[in-house]
């Protein structure tokens, strides 16, 4: 099925046309770098690799391209999510890896994404280090979710994901401790944990904030 057009945003929220974005990547040196922790590892030996691809829809007002997970699924059913997976032996590399799942789950076209650089590794508390990949994409194509796996494709537009004033920080027990984690207001969805740091690394790294 097709991706959703982007939701208008508010006239708070900072307007971003498709010049502006692709002028603010190309700014940017997204090479990665020292991997970022979303919560207390609660497992033990080496993280395991994984890689996301973060599919930026390049229309008249940009937006970020974001899965639901069905709910029978056995890790993070039911949780929002970008296109990814475990990074595979045969992967030559974490675009490699995105691009693969990004395929599998939504039926996007590598050739149609144009990738754009890597943000900071991200390490989860489930034990992943997560490589998210930029990739750009043009609006409107014929997206097909694996049924197995996705429940919906939706967008967030990248004008919510700049408003500094967006992301909030929410605090739960999870295990037996208080967590702090971040969450990304949608009307229809509960965009949170480790998504939503990643919309929040995109935020400041396209703000032109140093430390991101």
């Amino acid at each position: 099925m097709p991706a959703p057009p982007p939701t208008t945003p508010d006239r708070g929220h900072e307007s971003v046309t498709e010049k502006d974005l692709r002028a603010r990547l190309a700014a940017l040196s997204l090479r990665g770098g020292e991997a970022r922790e979303e919560l207390p590892a609660l497992h033990a030996g080496q993280p395991i690799p994984a890689a996301v691809l973060v599919p930026l829809v390049m229309s008249d007002e940009p937006a970020v391209l974001l899965t639901k997970r069905t709910e029978t699924l056995a890790r993070h059913a039911g949780q929002v999510s970008f296109p990814g997976g475990r990074i595979d032996p045969e992967d030559a590399s974490p675009e490699a890896a995105a691009l693969r799942e990004a395929a599998e789950e939504i039926g996007l076209d590598p050739a149609r994404v144009e990738l754009a650089g890597r943000l900071c590794d991200h390490l989860t508390g489930t034990g992943f280090c997560i490589t998210p990949v930029l990739g750009l994409t043009p609006p409107r194509l014929a997206l097909h979710p694996a049924p197995a796996e996705v429940a919906a494709i939706f967008t967030l537009p990248l004008a919510t994901v700049l408003d500094p004033a967006a992301p909030r920080r929410e605090r739960a027990f999870w295990r037996g401790k208080m967590r702090e984690y971040w969450i990304f207001p949608h009307p229809d969805h509960h965009i949170w944990g480790a998504t939503a740091a990643i919309l929040v690394q995109l935020a400041a790294a396209l703000r032109g904030e140093t430390g991101v």
